[in-house]
């Protein structure tokens, strides 16, 4: 319940604070005078967007306070959700500086816009003139069945598996696409992944192949050469090894002469060891060497495949080629990786399709079975109206496909004359029926979602005389239940007040500005004479105000 409105600096308002003592509070004044003003200032602190223009002095900061009782109200997950203290008395803060940087705070935590937003929706319900509009909105139709039908929550739970459900299947729609323009490439990486994979790449592979086609290409030459040294060291009779034996002889004759002549000697032995040894590895080398033709055309076929893929690949080493082939692999891979997802994602869309289809279809049933009791209460609440030859009806027309309304399309037909066709509201009511009708389902629809604090902004629009004094009525019966304020032009409904606020206008010496205070039973007598008189309240006025106060 709303138990408080401190307002400081907005618009019209230099400083306000109203209490609100529950049951049925009724808000007059003139027109112009800024009854509206704080219904603004209340939307501004449950969440509305700020603007600096509504500032009243711009080198002061606005602050509105509102302070609610929700004793009662379970709101124990939204405190958990919000990682926030429980507290039945909540102060929503909301300051705006005169840049038109704003802050937010619940019970003086810091919170974002939307934290007030979710909390209002369970703290009040504001009715503005404006939204009679939602009568011909399906979500507010929707809600007003399940409100009745007791499926408001299942139906929150299948809006939120059908909002995943299309995002999968939006999900879907991307991979598919992705998946088809992938599929008219794989066929062409994967030959190309084939053709690096058949050649073999390593690096320094070309180098050695180009060195195994040299030496197959001049395996004669080379032959040749092996022989030509091998002998020159130790063929025929004046070879190398036969002049160094002839040495060896020489320096081991003086070698016993001085240690540096045996080294030398020494040093000789070993050079004829190791060209000894040299003459035996160039015999086998030369043995060795056999012309492959075979062969080489096969090396030379590698060498031109490796250079034609570092071409068509435009790099430049066989470390370029192996990168290319890891990148050729990672696509295949990934497209591997493609129809996986899609395959899961399939998955998850049967699975959350066919939950959405179970929730649709219960919701539905409830839905069905609320109507008749909907219509029946909304036509006895319209009678009591004045329109007791109204007509409503709800239709309930099946979808093919289940929506983000579940199975159903939901339509509300209204006739306010004998004879007329039922139609939709938009087409068939005027500004008071349609007035009439809102207040109807709004007293229906917050019983059955229990919020604490109903606001009216001028509901009785377009109706007047007896009509407005069974709005009145109604609006009185509801406050006996939950806390309803009601901003009103008519005495009729002022006079079913519990208690009475009134909206004026003072002006100083240089500003105008708004009050608002809590009138007096003879302030109260007083102010409704003058809303039942043109000008100041003559005697029969206010013996008419009294009367209506009397019988209230």
């Amino acid at each position: 319940m709303l138990k408080r409105l401190y307002i400081s600096n907005f618009a019209l308002i230099g400083e306000m604070d109203v209490s609100f003592p529950g049951k049925l509070t009724v808000i007059t004044g003139e027109t112009g005078a800024g009854k509206s003003i704080f219904l603004e200032a209340l939307g501004l602190v449950l969440g509305k967007r700020a603007d600096v223009a509504s500032l009243q002095n711009k080198t002061k900061k606005c602050i509105i306070e509102a302070e609610f009782d929700a004793k009662g109200l379970g709101l124990k997950q939204f405190f958990e959700d919000e990682n926030l203290e429980e507290d039945n008395h909540i102060i929503l803060r909301r300051e705006i500086n005169s840049e038109g940087k704003s802050r937010s705070f619940l019970n003086d935590s810091p919170v974002g816009l939307n934290t007030l937003k979710l909390l209002s929706e369970k703290l009040i319900d504001i009715h503005s003139q404006h939204q009679t509009l939602l009568l011909n909105q399906t979500n507010f139709q929707l809600e007003i069945v399940d409100a009745f039908a007791g499926s408001l929550n299942l139906f929150k739970e299948y809006k939120q598996e059908f909002g995943e459900l299309a995002k999968l299947n939006s999900s879907l729609k991307n991979l598919l696409e992705e998946e088809g323009r992938a599929k008219k490439e794989l066929d062409y990486f994967q030959f190309l992944f084939s053709e690096l994979e058949e050649t073999e790449i390593k690096s320094g592979n070309l180098k050695k192949l180009e060195e195994e086609s040299a030496a197959l290409e001049n395996a004669e030459t080379i032959k040749n050469n092996l022989v030509s040294a091998a002998n020159a060291i130790n063929g025929g009779d004046s070879n190398a090894l036969v002049t160094l034996s002839q040495i060896k002889v020489l320096l081991n004759t003086i070698s016993k002469f001085g240690k540096n002549y045996g080294d030398y000697f020494e040093r000789l032995n070993s050079v004829y060891i190791e060209l000894k040894e040299l003459a035996v590895d160039l015999e086998n080398a030369e043995g060795e060497i056999v012309f492959d033709n075979i062969k080489l055309e096969e090396i030379n076929s590698k060498i031109d495949k490796t250079n034609r893929l570092l071409k068509k690949h435009n790099v430049n080493s066989e470390e370029d080629l192996l990168a290319v082939k890891n990148e050729i692999e990672l696509k295949l891979n990934n497209f591997n990786s493609l129809e996986e997802q899609i395959s899961n994602i399939k998955n998850q869309i049967k699975k959350l399709q066919n939950s959405c289809i179970k929730k649709a279809k219960e919701i539905s049933e409830l839905r069905h079975a609320s109507v008749s009791f909907i219509e029946s209460q909304v036509k006895t609440i319209l009678a009591d109206l004045s329109m007791p030859n109204a007509n409503f009806k709800i239709d309930l027309i099946p979808l093919a496909e289940i929506s983000q309304t579940g199975s159903d399309q939901v339509k509300f037909l209204f006739s306010a004359n004998k004879g007329v066709a039922l139609n939709e509201l938009n087409k068939v009511a005027s500004g008071g029926e349609l007035s009439r009708l809102m207040l109807a389902l709004k007293s229906l629809l917050a019983s059955k979602k229990e919020l604490p604090t109903i606001i009216f902004d001028e509901i009785d629009s377009g109706v007047s005389g007896d009509v407005a004094d069974k709005i009145g009525i109604i609006l009185s019966r509801i406050g006996k239940n939950m806390q309803v304020v009601t901003i009103t032009h008519l005495p009729q409904i002022a006079s079913k007040g519990a208690h009475h606020l009134f909206v004026y206008k003072k002006d100083d010496s240089e500003k105008t500005y708004s009050f608002i205070k809590e009138l007096n039973k003879d302030e109260r007598i007083n102010e409704i004479a003058k809303m039942l008189s043109t000008g100041n309240p003559t005697q029969s006025a206010l013996k008419n105000a009294k009367e209506l106060l009397s019988v209230n």
